[in-house]
């Protein structure tokens, strides 16, 4: 059985490393370790060290807090019944990679016109 925040790390592992557009090969390269292992890592078959962390946050340009980051309000969220299964979505994963990839204006301005045609965006 997999534990709980060795799959919350994993995940947040893989997330960044998609929006960075890097391949599990690419990361395990940058840390010195085989694609394998970084898969295991992923799917949190696998525990990281704490010294594997370190270089794994180095090489996703992150501090070490970032994989810990949403982990307290888990639980709470699993009894609320919250579900993060929109980020597991390799849709919304390229859209946010793509989103991060324009300049600053343009982020904005597609921001702004996303919240228009969802609605969220609120009226004064």
């Amino acid at each position: 059985m997999k534990n709980p925040v060795d799959l919350h790390i994993g995940q947040r592992v893989r997330h960044r490393r998609w929006l960075l557009g890097m391949t599990q090969q690419q990361l395990a390269q940058s840390v010195g370790i085989r694609f394998q292992q970084i898969q295991k890592y992923e799917s949190g078959a696998n525990r990281i060290s704490a010294s594997r962390l370190w270089d794994l946050a180095r090489a996703l340009e992150m501090p070490v807090s970032f994989f810990f980051d949403g982990l307290a309000g888990k639980d709470q969220a699993a009894a609320n019944g919250a579900d993060d299964g929109l980020l597991q979505n390799k849709e919304t994963m390229d859209l946010i990679r793509a989103y991060y990839g324009l300049d600053e204006g343009p982020r904005r301005r597609l921001l702004e016109l996303a919240k228009a045609l969802s609605g969220s965006e609120q009226r004064m």
